[in-house]
């Protein structure tokens, strides 16, 4: 799976996932939108969930958006591709550690490789980062029920469980 990212550059560079994965050669970064090659987009504001059904769209292909959680609004996805959501996951990044659908980039990529099927791509994302395979332990669950789903409904269906759970938990 090619991983490209559209690097805004507003976050610390010292803590910037996806600069680190374009320093392992394990992403291309574009600072131009028009650049950014056409694949799954993994948009937060998406209308479908990525699922298993998505690997024939992703064209090999995944696109994630670097910026600040400030300024990732609708607007800053304006690239060409199939856009999908990532489902609840929980970060393990050490910024926002155990909070959910807070995840750095490659936290998002290396869960989209495991949706897709290729677990082997997501480790190897998350090998250049001492937390990163804590992110793949902390959701080995969601991750393995996510990508038995045969589509985007039985996705948003396995979500529902773990969000009712976080209301009970904060109940």
């Amino acid at each position: 799976m090619d991983c490209h990212v559209y690097y805004e550059g507003d976050d610390d560079p010292k803590k910037c996932t996806a600069r680190r994965l374009e320093q392992f050669d394990e992403a291309t970064l574009y600072r131009n939108m028009r650049q950014v090659p056409y694949g799954v987009v993994l948009n937060p504001h998406a209308e479908q969930a990525l699922s298993p059904a998505d690997a024939d769209e992703a064209l090999g292909t995944l696109v994630a958006l670097d910026c600040s959680w400030e300024s990732a609004e609708e607007a800053a996805f304006r690239m060409n591709g199939v856009h999908r959501a990532l489902p609840f996951l929980v970060a393990a990044n050490p910024v926002n550690y155990g909070r959910p659908f807070r995840l750095t980039t490659v936290e998002a990529l290396a869960a989209a490789c495991c949706i897709l099927g290729d677990r082997e791509r997501a480790e190897a994302l998350l090998e250049p980062f001492r937390w990163g395979e804590t992110f793949l332990t902390l959701n080995e669950e969601p991750l393995r029920r996510y990508g038995e789903c045969a589509d985007s409904s039985e996705v948003v269906a396995v979500q529902e469980d773990y969000l009712a759970d976080e209301d009970e938990e904060s109940a």
